[in-house]
């Protein structure tokens, strides 16, 4: 199923723990995937691997590292979640929500109607979810791939940006290394962080998201006001705590 024999995996065996590598097991042998292939994004709280599925199809596994996580830190941000108010300061556990919230989040920003990666599956720290890309590509960053017309980009953001506040929610870690630029469209990912606008640190994330993005078109010559912008999605905001 993983392929201990290639080079680049030595560099991930705090990945693949014993615990991990049986839910690995457990997921491939449901069907999810069959083989992890090659490494998509390195990182020190997970890493992202893309893996054969059926019918020649590639599907994305996101394993979050259960020993080098810091999970004090992902504590801190989900601690105020109102989904999880029992959640106690144990590692695993904390890894384990964190991965849920992430599926979770997921759902939501597909009902929502923003583009995100289909979540697939979800078992303990390991996240199956649709692979953006083409073949084994991946998809790039925003970040490396800047738009080629980046004011129809940046409305795209925006709307989805709307949508996401209007279901009653804050990414909470939007960026131009967050978003993907597939075919000329925006993907959002990383939906960990993503909180309920009842969190007590919701604006604080949804100023910092819309900097971020603002920031970002503004060096491409798009002019939004990030004021104005957080004034319309805090009005958003506000109308969507009223109806929840």
């Amino acid at each position: 199923m993983v392929r201990d024999s290639r080079e680049e995996w030595k560099t991930y065996n705090s990945v693949f723990d014993n615990f991990t590598n049986r839910g690995l097991f457990k997921l491939a042998s449901q069907g999810y995937f069959d083989e992890m292939r090659s490494i998509i994004a390195p990182g020190k709280e997970a890493v992202v691997f893309t893996a054969d599925a059926k019918d020649n199809a590639t599907v994305a596994v996101k394993i979050y590292r259960l020993e080098t996580a810091n999970f004090n830190k992902m504590y801190g941000y989900i601690r105020v979640d109102p989904r999880y108010p029992t959640l106690k300061n144990r590692q695993r556990q904390v890894v384990f929500s964190w991965t849920e919230r992430e599926y979770r989040n997921l759902l939501l920003a597909r009902e929502a109607r923003v583009r995100a990666p289909m979540p697939i599956a979800q078992k303990d720290n390991i996240l199956v979810m649709e692979f953006i890309g083409e073949g084994n590509d991946s998809s790039p960053l925003l970040k490396h791939a800047t738009p080629q017309n980046p004011e129809r980009f940046a409305e795209d953001c925006f709307a989805m940006l709307e949508r996401w506040t209007a279901a009653g929610m804050v990414h909470g870690d939007l960026s131009e290394y967050n978003i993907i630029n597939h075919h000329e469209e925006p993907v959002f990912i990383d939906f960990s962080h993503s909180v309920s606008l009842k969190a007590p640190n919701s604006i604080e994330l949804l100023e910092r998201d819309i900097l971020n993005v603002c920031n970002y078109f503004r060096k491409l010559g798009v002019q939004r006001e990030d004021k104005e912008m957080l004034s319309m999605l805090l009005k958003i905001a506000s109308d969507a705590q009223k109806k929840g």
